[in-house]
């Protein structure tokens, strides 16, 4: 529950206000696997989605939107991903990184080096073994996209994981949020664990991918609310101006863990199996307010780890 009180006292559980007020328009370049439930899931946040791809048009539309996702998923569109990427550098949109299947092919690996020296990341979102080839480059190289056994995280090794997202943080100065059992997310400042949500989470395809379209509708609420009070003076700004990309990026992790408990509830009283899951979880982030994330968010402060 600390977890979603801000470093400056604020409740980070109000970022879900900025998302339903502002509306934000999320540019997703995405997977054609999990396209549909991405835009469904920001929909369901209270924002807007677009799936625009084509290189001819990219720029024109990102430019128009408050926020920009890049899905490695089934990468067909490197071309159109670097254009919107240093077009929405250029406008200060956020802009969050999926490396899905990071490290598995030569084509992947020369593409996430591309990204990454072409574009700035307001945040990356992977699983663990994702972040581990983006921290060392060892892994994925059997070309899967699941995060290998190896790389479960554990409590046992909360401190070793959230020292790597500090540092690949910091070297990135991004920040690194990793999928797993329990969920890291972190800045290069500090990491938070979040123990909650459900395996069935791992079951259905796409759980990542929408975590990270949810995370752009989040930071692309952080980028309308600052926006809305640019010209506002001091006494009208909202405090949720205070709130950083990482407070956002936090509240989004907690949110979409406390409807996969939502749903998976929901699920067994239905006596449902993975696909009525699927729905309730959408459901759920769409019936979500900042009392429910209070009450079924579980954030933990990482020890601070020596960088």
């Amino acid at each position: 529950m600390n977890g979603l009180i801000s470093e400056n006292g604020l409740s980070r559980a109000a970022c879900i206000e900025s998302v339903a007020a502002g509306r934000p328009i999320v540019h997703c370049i995405t997977n054609f696997v999990t396209v549909n439930d991405c835009a469904n899931i920001i929909l369901a946040a209270g924002g807007s989605p677009t799936m625009s791809r084509h290189p001819a048009e990219v720029q024109e539309i990102t430019s128009g939107c408050s926020a920009l996702v890049l899905n490695m998923g089934t990468i067909s569109d490197v071309e159109a991903m670097i254009l919107a990427g240093k077009k929405a550098n250029e406008l200060g949109h956020p802009v969050i990184l999926d490396p899905v299947g990071a490290g598995a092919s030569a084509f992947r690996r020369d593409t996430l080096k591309t990204l990454l020296n072409e574009v700035h990341f307001t945040a990356i979102r992977g699983n663990a073994t994702e972040i581990r080839y983006l921290y060392d480059g060892s892994g994925l190289e059997k070309g899967g996209v699941d995060a290998a056994l190896s790389d479960s995280i554990t409590r046992d090794d909360l401190t070793s994981w959230g020292a790597l997202a500090q540092r690949l943080a910091k070297r990135l100065d991004t920040v690194i949020c990793i999928s797993g059992a329990i969920d890291i997310a972190a800045d290069s400042a500090s990491a938070y664990a979040f123990p909650g949500g459900s395996p069935l989470m791992s079951r259905i395809t796409g759980s990542g991918c929408m975590l990270t379209a949810l995370m752009g509708a989040f930071l692309g609420g952080w980028f309308e609310e600052n926006r809305r009070n640019a010209s506002g003076t001091p006494d009208s700004q909202s405090t949720l101006q205070m709130l950083t990309p990482f407070d956002y990026v936090i509240a989004a992790q907690a949110e979409m863990n406390a409807a996969g408990e939502i749903a998976a509830a929901k699920t067994e009283q239905a006596g449902g199996g993975t696909m009525t899951f699927r729905m309730h979880l959408i459901d759920a982030v769409s019936l979500m307010t900042g009392g429910l994330l209070n009450e079924y968010a579980k954030v933990e402060k990482v020890p601070l780890c020596d960088l």
